[in-house]
């Protein structure tokens, strides 16, 4: 199968371009600079270079979330997966591909306190939710061509090496890590190991629609934290005051990302028969960390 990948030099875009190249796929890899190994796009100008045939389609290209969400911050998240993953629907009617999977975030969701969400669950409210809205929404042309569309929403990305859980592994390091806020909050959860299997697993079944791609067991923040401790042997119960994250990274950032309570099940994997490598947490802890 041949699979066209943006964000393919990314910490989950880089893992999966490796793991569909080990499964023996011809691999396109798509950047804005077109780097050797990789084809030139451009999400601004809507165009690709490729040529031939394609049959799969993995829209993973992106701002980052991370840092205080000015104006220009929030503009840029907006216009980089709108115009990328419009860029993207546009290619795979161009192609008539046989699947395209769209990422996208469990923001969508809004943060909802105890209430369980599904994929059949309402929006939320927020910046996040209206900015995953929009994302998804930018795959329309696609869905409305007839092409097998998914829409990947993904939690917290767990791996030691990429993404933002090494930084969250710092406070611990020296003893300081614990709850964020009142720790009450759910946090949805995924290795990036799963993340990538997931994610191939969606395409090989051809699975349309919003998919959560997070781990069986979402964990309440307070919980999370005591698992990391315990995977660092190190002190879990210095909290960090939800004002002080406000004051560093901003109110929206802050209430939205961290603080947000987010109860997040991945019925759609279940009921298509995915199984997972790291379904619960303090092991996944404890192979990531090596302890």
């Amino acid at each position: 199968m041949r699979v066209v990948i943006s964000g393919a030099t990314g910490f989950i875009g880089s893992a999966l371009l490796a793991a569909l190249q080990t499964a023996g796929h011809d691999v396109v890899a798509l950047s804005r600079s077109g780097q050797p190994g990789t084809v030139r796009w451009d999400p601004v100008a809507r165009t690709t270079e490729i040529d031939g045939q394609v049959d799969a389609i993995i829209h993973l290209a992106g701002e980052t979330i991370g840092g205080r969400w000015t104006a220009r911050k929030k503009r840029a998240l907006i216009d980089s997966r709108v115009d990328g993953t419009s860029t993207m629907a546009q290619l795979a009617v161009e192609k008539q591909v046989s699947h395209f999977l769209s990422g996208s975030a469990i923001g969508y969701y809004g943060s909802r306190g105890d209430t369980v969400l599904l994929e059949t669950a309402a929006p939320g409210d927020g910046f996040l939710a209206d900015l995953t809205g929009m994302w998804e929404s930018a795959v329309r042309p696609a869905v409305d061509a007839g092409i097998p569309t998914a829409f990947g929403r993904t939690a917290l990305v767990l791996d030691g090496v990429g993404g933002s859980f090494p930084r969250m592994l710092l406070p611990y390091k020296f003893g300081l890590g614990g709850p964020i806020g009142s720790g009450k909050q759910w946090w949805s959860w995924i290795t990036l190991r799963d993340e990538v299997r997931a994610i191939m697993h969606v395409v090989d079944r051809g699975i349309t629609g919003p998919v959560n791609l997070c781990a069986p067991e979402p964990i309440r923040n307070a919980d999370f934290a005591k698992a990391l401790g315990r995977a660092m042997h190190r002190p879990a119960w210095f909290p960090a005051p939800g004002f002080g994250l406000k004051l560093l990274l901003g109110s929206e950032f802050a209430d939205e990302v961290l603080l947000a309570s987010q109860r997040v099940i991945p019925r759609v994997l279940a009921e298509t028969g995915f199984e997972y490598l790291d379904a619960e947490l303090p092991a996944a802890l404890s192979r990531i960390l090596g302890s």
